[in-house]
């Protein structure tokens, strides 16, 4: 296996996760066929609290074991990286055992936090029944993460993201065979359908893992290490840092999993008992918020995903070197990647939010209205989270956990009544939930930056002398969609039709977009090597 550089690191695993989330766009075409809005709730429902729960379990440790393996590799303590992938997949045993049990267990509690015993749609029993086909994930996919960080701490970016692809073939291959066969041959209802569909998680992880664990051992990282003085470390010191690292990991991701979870359950729920809209309804636009368009927001998130997996183990070893400038360089490349990319992809989407749910989901009312404004949680949640892992990387959980509780407790609190605001000024109340994300976001990037530059001396000097450039060209990037508006129709019903439209209003608008950006600079800065940063290593 080749080690791979921040960029080489960064583009790999954007590539893969880019082809991850691309199969997984192209797959709910026929899945939305098959279960309609009401099983893409019920799919949403189930795959949200598992999501929930997983980060109970799972999320602190890929990046604590990429960390400490960063941190303990950048000392050649090669007997410490190996005791703690050892030490971490046990923790990881303990912890994934018990969530499972109190996933199924109290499957059908949360299935009524979710609905409460509104009739007419999805009831919490159905719920219950999915959610617990989804908890018996936990029983791998924990392993598969701690595994993936192994590598990553590594540097090695390549069997990781290669995995990530294997999974999620098998898991579309679960999803779409399994409720196809429910549905049409065995004429089963819609919750064995969608249950069926959501066991496809752990498979996919089980053949992902199993990929990974062969991948080590051809390359003989675990191979037994004869103990030297300079390399002794206690177990019991491994598990400290272990659980050091993982603990703020796990209730940052915890904090990060429940802006969705609450939007879900406070959507769903304003809609129905306080609104009173009929379940029908309010199934098509939770829909939105956890299925559907979730599918749609991820091929921006795979961008930032791609980033924060090489940013990760490339920042903890600059800061544990003590290299200050490199730090400043890696997180300013990160941001720009973020206002260069995701910025005019997130505007493309609404902007063109009617054809590009015609072409996924066929021709549909609600969707297209609540899409076009739902699509900006993902811009400013991928801000959130460069940030976030960016001081995670330096061991400023106290200030992340505090960042973090503050956009959420300001997200939960504006999420109702900012629903109701827009509702009586006459527009989709889901926008409302959009804009209290965006709001608890923002917060907590605006408070971190500012602790960053003041307290621990971030220069964001490079990203803020770019930035008007940036929105220029956003400026005249959304100028051209609207003027293209005038001569491209966007209303046109027929999914084949739309594949033009896109392609149109794509090829021209990010074409000029581009070449704009490659005029004034921002491109060849985001992508040239640092050249003067080589010239100091080397004298």
């Amino acid at each position: 296996m080749k080690k791979n550089t921040f960029m080489e690191g960064a583009i790999l695993a954007t590539i893969g996760i880019i082809i991850v989330k691309v199969i997984g766009l192209i797959y709910v075409i026929p899945f939305n066929a098959l279960i309609g809005d009401q099983g893409g709730a019920l799919y949403g429902y189930a795959y949200n609290i598992y999501q929930l729960f997983l980060s109970i379990s799972s999320a602190g440790f890929p990046f604590a074991i990429s960390k400490l393996t960063s941190e303990f590799k950048a000392r050649n303590n090669d007997l410490a990286v190996r005791e703690t992938y050892r030490l971490s997949t046990k923790i990881i045993m303990l912890i994934s055992i018990v969530i499972f049990a109190l996933l199924f267990i109290f499957a059908p509690q949360i299935g009524k936090l979710i609905v409460g015993n509104n009739t007419g749609g999805n009831t919490y029993s159905d719920i219950a029944f999915v959610i617990r086909m989804v908890s018996f994930a936990i029983l791998v996919v924990p392993f598969l993460s701690v595994t993936k960080g192994f590598l990553q701490g590594h540097k090695y970016i390549g069997p990781t993201s290669v995995s990530q692809i294997i999974e999620q073939i098998v898991r579309v291959i679960i999803i779409l065979l399994g409720s196809f066969l429910a549905l049409k041959v065995f004429n089963t209802d819609m919750k064995t359908a969608v249950g069926i569909a959501v066991s496809g998680a752990f498979f996919g992880g089980l053949i992902a893992y199993i990929y990974l664990k062969i991948k080590i051992k051809k390359s003989g990282l675990l191979e037994k290490i004869p103990k030297q003085k300079e390399q002794v470390i206690e177990k019991k010191d491994i598990i400290k840092k272990i659980l050091k690292y993982s603990i703020p990991f796990i209730i940052i991701s915890l904090l990060y999993n429940l802006y969705n979870t609450i939007d879900m359950i406070l959507v769903s729920r304003t809609m129905s008992d306080i609104l009173h809209y009929p379940m029908v309804t309010v199934e098509s636009v939770v829909s939105v918020f956890t299925t559907w368009g979730v599918k749609l927001n991820n091929i921006i998130i795979a961008v930032i995903t791609g980033i924060i997996t090489s940013l990760i183990p490339n920042i903890v070893s600059s800061y544990t070197k003590g290299d200050k400038k490199d730090v400043d360089d890696k997180f300013n490349k990160a941001l720009q990647c973020v206002l260069f990319i995701m910025v005019p992809s997130t505007l493309f989407l609404s902007f063109l939010a009617q054809p590009v749910w015609n072409l996924f989901y066929g021709n549909n009312f609600y969707g297209p209205e609540v899409y076009k404004v739902y699509v900006f949680s993902a811009l400013f949640g991928g801000f959130y989270s460069i940030v976030v892992n960016t001081l995670q990387g330096i061991n400023k959980y106290k200030l992340v956990i505090i960042t973090v509780f503050i956009g959420l407790i300001l997200n939960t609190v504006l999420d109702v009544p900012l629903m109701l605001l827009v509702e009586k000024l006459g527009y989709q109340v889901s926008h409302g939930a959009v804009y209290a994300a965006i709001i608890g976001y923002s917060t907590s990037v605006i408070i971190a930056l500012i602790m960053l530059h003041k307290k621990y001396g971030f220069n964001f000097t490079d990203t803020k002398k770019r930035l008007p450039k940036y929105v220029i060209s956003w400026l005249v990037f959304e100028i051209i969609i609207v003027l293209l508006k005038l001569v491209i129709p966007t209303n046109l019903e027929g999914r084949l039709i739309q594949i033009p439209i896109l392609l149109g209003y794509g090829l021209i608008s990010f074409g000029i977009y581009i070449l704009i950006n490659y005029k004034n600079g921002n491109l060849k800065n985001l992508i040239e090597m640092r050249k003067k940063r080589e010239n100091r290593n080397s004298k």
